[in-house]
């Protein structure tokens, strides 16, 4: 059974002749134990439809139920309000009382439900020590790194065992190491816990990471959805090509095309790729760093190009090669040295959309 089914939402900020549409007749679900990511750029309408769902932002026409609870309905103009609809939501600035200690913070939500004392204080407990922070009741926000902030506010989204919870951008706030601990943690407790989350974020890694399932959306509608590992090694669309990962994007024009299989000019060589798509409206033939091979000599359906630099990135070296309107980047184990280089491209991995 699903936990959430949102059907044909449509959201517009302003109304009449200055109605600005969001979302677009959005359709999706989380179904138990399940983690679905919202994942698209800025102003895609991903934070809309979290906030939505949570009864912060009121939608135009649609449908929302939350497990068999209808909680927006336009066409009958039902719309339960946000705190009968026992969601959890963890904000992006975590949003901790500074006044209240890490106990209190979580207890909150209890204690405006008139929890019994004792009651409160078992489940805060036992929530607390599930995220590792039984030994911090007693501080206060600001006396935790930001990683113990952002368990905290986790904590007090998961205290009144909700059927869902809801996480917009929980790791934004984070530098970049603690960023990728905290990643592993979340997925772990997601896990662990069995939880329904619905979560918001730009980084499609992060997404990758701790999703299940992923819904892209780009202005408004849901471009494509599937697993992190469909959207990355099959997108439907060069919009989500270019968004699941890091690429190399080739100027050419179409020579030749038998089903998916298709031959380019670029600059004067002749590679072969493969279509993605039934119509090639762009010609845009593009393919992933990581998938480039190097070679000092030449090779088949490969690019000569010359090394303009490399950068160290640790466990690898990022090669920068160009020429005109060419540019190509592509990953070494070693440094290489200066001078003219054959580009491989696997047939199937030079796509073109």
């Amino acid at each position: 059974m699903n936990e959430l089914t949102v059907d044909e939402l449509h959201l517009d900020y302003g109304t009449g002749a200055h109605a600005n549409p969001i979302l677009k007749g959005v359709s999706m679900h989380l179904q138990k134990g399940e983690v679905v990511a919202l994942l698209g750029p800025s102003g895609s309408g991903k934070t809309t439809l979290l906030r939505a769902v949570a009864g912060l932002e009121s939608a135009r026409q649609g449908t929302i139920d939350i497990g068999t609870r209808r909680v927006y309905d336009g066409a009958n103009r039902f719309e339960m309000p946000a705190e009968q609809r026992n969601l959890g939501l963890v904000f992006q600035s975590y949003a901790l009382w500074p006044h209240k200690t890490v106990f209190d913070n979580v207890a909150y939500g209890l204690t405006l439900r008139r929890m019994p004392g004792g009651e409160i204080k078992t489940r805060v407990t036992e929530v607390l020590g599930q995220l590792g922070l039984a030994h911090l009741g007693e501080r206060y926000p600001h006396q935790l790194s930001g990683g113990q902030q952002q368990r905290v506010a986790i904590a007090r989204a998961l205290v009144y065992n909700p059927p869902v919870i809801l996480l917009d951008e929980p790791l934004s706030n984070l530098d970049a190491k603690l960023r990728e601990e905290a990643r592993a943690f979340l997925r772990e407790l997601i896990v662990r816990l069995g939880l329904s989350a619905l979560m918001v974020t730009h980084d499609q890694a992060e997404a990758m990471a701790i999703s299940d399932r992923i819904l892209l959306l780009n202005n408004g509608v849901i471009e494509q959805q599937g697993t992190p590992q469909a959207m990355y090694e099959t997108p439907d669309t060069l919009f989500t090509a270019e968004f699941m990962g890091s690429n190399n994007r080739l100027p050419g024009t179409l020579v030749q095309r038998d089903g998916s299989n298709v031959i380019l000019d670029v600059a004067g060589t002749r590679l072969q790729g493969t279509a993605r798509g039934t119509r090639l409206a762009d010609i845009a033939p593009l393919v992933r760093v990581e998938e480039v091979r190097i070679s000092a000599g030449q090779v088949d359906n490969a690019l000569p190009l010359p090394l303009v630099t490399c950068m160290y990135l640790g466990d690898r070296w990022e090669c920068l090669f160009k020429s005109g309107d060419i540019s190509v980047r592509a990953y070494s184990r070693h440094r290489l040295n200066d001078g003219m280089y054959w580009l491989q491209m696997p047939v199937e991995k030079l796509w073109v959309f």
